[in-house]
C-alpha cells in the first residue's frame, strides 16, 4: 500500500507566532519559482547598441496555488483556513525592521514533501501578495470553497530553495554547518536531517543554552540522524 503524500505546509519562523504550523488542506497542484537579476544598457550617443551593465538581482519569488474545500467537513466555512494565510501579512510589532526601527510581518517557511527519500520543496521567505477567489456557498452564504493564490518572496541572499549541503569535517562522522543570517535552529534542523523538531538534538549536542540567539557566522555540529 502506497503512503499518503506528504501535507505542504507553512511554518512560521519568528515573532509572537514562531513555530505555528498551517497546513494546506490539498497540496497544490504546481508551483512556480522565479528569479531575476537587472541589467541596464548606458546611453550610448551614436550607437546603434549599448554594452549591457550589470546592476543587481532582484529576489526570488515563488507562486503557487492552494485549494481549500470544506464542504464535506461539517460544512465548515473555509475562511477559517483561508484567514491564516492572509494573517501571514500581518504586521508583528515584536519584529523590528532595522532600519525603520517599525514592526512587520514575519518570516515563513514553505515546506513541501517532509521523507528523506523524496524531493523537498523549502523556501524560506516573507508572504508578499495573496489573492483569494470563493467559488462555493452554502444558501446562507457561508463560503465553503476558494482558491488562493500566494506570492513568497526571498527575503535574503541565503539559497531560495534551501537544498545546501552542510560541509564535512566533524569528528565521527557528524557534519559541520555554517549558520547564514536569517537562519534559525529548526530551518537548520529540516535542511540537515529532514525535521525542524530535530532543532532539539542539534541545540544538544552543541551544548546551547539560548536557541533564539544564532549569529551568523556559527558552525555548528550536526549530530548524526
Amino acid at each position: 500500500m502506497s503512503e499518503a503524500p506528504v501535507k505542504a505546509r507553512i511554518e512560521i519562523l519568528e515573532g509572537e507566532g514562531k513555530g505555528n504550523k498551517i497546513d494546506c488542506l490539498f497540496n497544490p497542484k504546481e508551483y512556480t519559482i522565479e528569479k531575476t537579476v537587472e541589467w541596464t544598457a548606458p546611453q550610448g550617443a551614436g550607437k546603434n547598441t549599448s554594452k549591457l551593465e550589470f546592476k543587481s538581482g532582484k529576489p526570488a519569488t515563488m507562486k503557487v496555488e492552494l485549494f481549500f474545500d470544506t464542504y464535506e467537513a461539517s460544512e465548515k466555512d473555509v475562511s477559517v483556513f483561508t484567514k491564516k494565510i492572509f494573517d501571514l501579512m500581518k504586521v508583528d510589532d515584536t519584529l523590528k525592521d532595522k532600519k525603520s526601527k517599525k514592526g512587520r510581518p514575519a518570516k515563513v517557511l514553505f515546506i513541501w514533501g517532509q521523507n528523506k527519500e523524496s524531493r523537498r520543496v523549502v523556501f524560506q521567505s516573507v508572504v508578499q501578495s495573496v489573492s483569494a477567489k470563493y467559488t462555493l456557498f452554502l444558501a446562507d452564504g457561508t463560503p465553503v470553497r476558494a482558491t488562493l493564490n500566494v506570492t513568497f518572496t526571498q527575503v535574503d541572499d541565503s539559497d531560495a530553495q534551501a537544498s545546501q549541503n552542510p560541509s564535512s569535517g566533524g569528528v565521527g562522522g557528524e557534519r559541520l554547518w555554517t549558520v547564514q543570517e536569517g537562519e534559525t535552529l529548526g530551518l537548520i534542523a529540516y535542511k540537515t536531517l529532514g525535521e525542524t523538531s530535530a532543532w532539539r538534538s542539534i541545540a544538544a549536542t552543541n551544548h546551547m543554552s539560548d536557541v533564539r540567539r544564532l549569529a551568523a557566522g556559527t558552525v555548528l555540529v550536526i549530530p548524526n540522524a
